[in-house]
């Protein structure tokens, strides 16, 4: 998880510093933090890896960010933060391409942890697949 990019994106400040001090203590180093979406959309060319973006933001909302998000790249991986508990939302949230959604509050460390894992073998997987993708895709030129 050390090598990941994360981008937060919340626009409380304190929930901000919290996550910050979440992802520090699981050895994250390369974190950037936004407190709003816009500030977020006009750094993406830094390359990030995963974005923790949260859902309701004043200037932009969280679902708007996201599609401007995964217009511009796809292979970002998305986990919108919310404290709204409407089932509703999340799969919204979900359809729209975030690779997850979670609850501000509730055990949250051990979540935030458990994602970032599923992140890293996710990644992992793409890297074996991608060889044989491309042995396969020169197959056939």
């Amino acid at each position: 998880m050390k090598e990941l990019k994360i981008f937060l994106v919340d626009d409380d400040s304190f929930y901000l510093n919290v996550l910050k001090q979440h992802l520090l203590n699981l050895g994250c180093e390369k974190l950037s933090l936004y407190e709003n979406g816009v500030d977020c959309l006009d750094e993406l060319t830094n390359k990030v890896d995963v974005i923790f973006l949260d859902y309701e933001m004043a200037s932009m909302t969280g679902n708007e960010v996201l599609l401007q998000i995964k217009r511009l790249d796809p292979n970002i991986f998305i986990i919108m933060l919310s404290s709204q508990e409407e089932i509703k939302i999340a799969v919204n949230a979900l359809k729209l391409g975030a690779f997850d959604y979670l609850k501000k509050g509730d055990n949250e460390p051990a979540r935030i942890e458990n994602v970032l894992e599923r992140i890293m073998q996710v990644k992992e997987l793409m890297e074996r697949e991608r060889p044989s993708l491309l042995k396969a895709f020169f197959k056939y030129l």
